[in-house]
């Protein structure tokens, strides 16, 4: 068996792709937030959190690959690597970037050729979803809330599968920002002049509540409150930069853009 024979996983994307790669004896060690798949949560110690992890257990867990995602898993990598550890942060944050992660996590792992076919076929979801959408009467504008105090909206691929699902990100140049800080909206008033037909909210595992939106000063004049177009988008399945977010999670928006549009267009 080639590639790295004990990995740590601390984000929920690469146990998914590991596991259904059928590669899930390599995994030693996983995220405490990872739900996908269910059988992992029961067959492997959680060792992080997303902003922290038990560095002195990843390493009497002898890993030869570490695998995290993005900067503010940095000062993790950091002290891995001081002691000794191997480790990959990924750094994708599009919808090309995750498919790219998948055949990549493949290759690493001597599943290459597998990783590829899924890969294409994820890829081919979305274009049945795109094609789909082409023919929605209506596309809504939608505000995508990552969380709520301060108000951040979504990250890039995000953006991109609101897209592919038939709707508009009301800030697609905040999307393209990396960074979580560079995608706060500090007044409420730029929501509102956008005027979002739909809020989809995702506040990082906490649970969203439309109510609370709803009674925002100034909001009762968005289209999405007034039309009660407020609609919680599960954390896993969207804000992961893996699979799940190009399967269950583009379907569940184009669920509800495909009822939002063809309510508001009378069919």
């Amino acid at each position: 068996m080639s590639g790295p024979q004990r990995i740590v996983c601390l984000t929920e994307e690469p146990t998914e792709v590991l596991y259904a790669l059928g590669q899930q004896q390599r995994i030693v060690g996983i995220s405490g937030f990872t739900v996908r798949p269910p059988q992992a949560r029961k067959e492997k110690p959680k060792v992080s959190a997303f902003t922290s992890a038990r560095i002195d257990e990843i390493v009497r867990l002898n890993p030869d690959f570490v695998i995290g995602f993005s900067d503010i898993q940095a000062d993790i990598a950091a002290a891995l690597i001081r002691s000794g550890v191997e480790v990959w942060i990924s750094n994708h944050r599009s919808v090309a970037g995750i498919l790219d992660y998948v055949r990549r996590l493949g290759a690493l792992v001597g599943e290459a050729a597998r990783a590829a076919v899924w890969a294409a076929e994820l890829g081919a979801g979305l274009d049945a979803i795109a094609a789909q959408a082409a023919g929605l009467p209506r596309r809504p504008r939608v505000y995508f809330e990552e969380w709520d105090e301060p108000r951040i909206s979504g990250i890039r691929w995000v953006s991109e599968l609101v897209g592919i699902a038939g709707g508009d990100d009301i800030f697609p140049e905040r999307a393209c920002e990396p960074l979580a800080k560079q995608r706060i909206v500090a007044d409420d008033r730029e929501i509102i002049a956008r005027a979002p037909d739909i809020v989809f909210g995702s506040w990082c595992g906490k649970k969203f509540r439309p109510d609370k939106v709803a009674t925002r000063a100034g909001w009762a004049q968005v289209p999405a409150v007034r039309d009660g177009a407020l609609y919680e988008i599960k954390s896993p399945i969207i804000l992961q930069p893996g699979p799940a977010a190009l399967s269950d999670g583009v379907r569940e928006i184009a669920r509800l853009i495909r009822q939002w549009a063809n309510a508001t267009s009378g069919v």
